[in-house]
């Protein structure tokens, strides 16, 4: 429910006073210590596990509105929680203290003949604004990420998990206060209301710094086109796993169906599989079989089709479609090269992974694919700031600029210098 006042004032004067409210609660919570973030931190996980019964509460109502509107099934597990799911939201949480706190370490330093001493310090981004969708949990781990870097958040949920969302941030907010900290330093937009995305996009007069996207291509896209502010985040996840004759025919086969089958909505799934035409004999037949197997459709390239009948044919749209489904395409190529050559038409540089024993193979796809995550002999589904052991990631960005590949702690982080002199004076 919104407070009177917000009931009464539009949203722009809403999001006005939420940047400003941001602003305001970003210098204590930078300036007090990493010790009171970290029981900021505590706190809330013990809240969230205190009101577990009312998250569930809030939860049902969401879920509830989700299966009245024909939401598809996997779209309501996503929105689902129970009380495992809640418990493990804690326990992010409690990761997330655990980290080692950024803030004010030393990147870099060194000396300069003239005897001035310069350090490089990760410093607080300041604000920053989270737009996502469904998942209720992604509150909690943007919110404790933020905190845990420093930065006040302004969060925007989708409409679907408003309940949970609310119910979920108000331990956020127990949590701040219980460790003395203001509970402006995470803020959840009150408003189902669409303008309030774009009052963030467009900075909130100065007040938000980064905004992450957290959702479907199309939420990514209008932030990508419409934002005034920098953006951490990918528009899509078109991953490639490159099968090169060495590879041992046992592991590629247990690390493709992996990469495409875990999961096959996340980011970090496989879409297309690449294999050296000289292995067409003895490692792509298995291949297709295994992902078959797998309940995994198979989508061929012309000279796959040649080869085995039974496998539908690519179209030109494939090789450049994030499935999000038991689909795979499959191609070819001419060795390592002609894999390389392959990504760089079409991957959105997310995470790509080789397969081969041969180690000049390997470095050759390191040196020259430009994507944020790159793999050897591993599944593109450790494509995870969790499994990078950085206890969460608030997203994965494909940009060249600051953060690149999972966004977690230090990646909400930037730095200034400290130079120390002894009375020096510029020649």
């Amino acid at each position: 429910m919104l407070d009177e006042t917000a009931a009464n004032a539009s949203t722009a004067e809403i999001m006005d006073g939420i940047g400003k409210a941001a602003r305001a609660a970003s210098r204590p919570l930078a300036t007090l210590g990493g010790e009171r973030r970290r029981a900021a931190l505590l706190a809330m996980a013990e809240a969230i596990r205190a009101a577990s019964d009312t998250i569930l509460k809030a939860n049902a109502r969401d879920v509830a509105a989700a299966r009245e509107s024909d939401m598809g099934a996997a779209m309501v597990d996503r929105l689902a929680l129970d009380a495992d799911r809640i418990e493990g939201i804690a326990t992010g949480i409690d990761a997330i203290a655990d980290l080692p706190d950024p803030v004010g370490s030393v990147i870099a330093s060194w000396d300069r003949p003239n005897g001035l001493k310069i350090e490089r310090v990760r410093t607080p981004l300041g604000v920053i604004g989270v737009i996502y969708e469904s998942r209720p949990n992604v509150t909690a781990d943007a919110g404790a990420l933020c905190v845990k870097a420093g930065n006040a958040v302004i969060l925007r949920g989708g409409s679907d998990s408003v309940h949970s969302s609310r119910a979920i941030h108000a331990c956020l907010v127990e949590g701040l206060k219980t460790a003395g900290l203001p509970g402006e330093a995470i803020q959840l937009v009150p408003t189902t209301d669409r303008a309030a995305v774009g009052e963030m996009l467009a900075g909130l007069d100065g007040n938000i710094d980064v905004i992450v996207p957290r959702g479907g291509r199309n939420l990514v896209a209008r932030v990508r086109n419409d934002a005034r502010v920098p953006v951490f985040a990918h528009l899509e996840g078109l991953c490639h796993v490159y099968v090169d004759a060495s590879a041992d025919l046992d592991m590629a086969k247990a690390v493709v169906v992996n990469a495409k089958m875990r999961r096959t909505s996340v980011c970090g799934a496989a879409e297309t599989l690449l294999v050296d035409h000289r292995a067409a004999g003895t490692h792509l037949g298995p291949l297709i079989e295994a992902l078959g197997e797998a309940g995994c459709e198979v989508r061929g390239s012309a000279a796959v089709v040649d080869l085995f009948a039974d496998v539908a044919p690519a179209v030109a749209a494939d090789w450049s479609t994030e499935y999000g489904d038991a689909i795979i395409s499959v191609a070819l190529v001419e060795g390592v090269e002609g894999a390389i050559a392959h990504i760089e038409r079409y991957s959105s540089h997310h995470t790509e992974a080789v397969l081969a024993e041969d180690a000049t193979v390997v470095e050759r796809f390191f040196d020259e694919v430009d994507s944020a995550i790159l793999l050897h002999n591993a599944s593109t589904q450790f494509a995870d700031g969790g499994e990078f052991g950085m206890g969460a990631e608030i997203g994965i960005a494909t940009g060249k600029m600051h953060a690149r590949g999972p966004v977690g702690v230090e990646q909400l982080t930037s730095f200034k210098y400290r130079v120390r002199g002894s009375g020096q004076t510029r020649p």
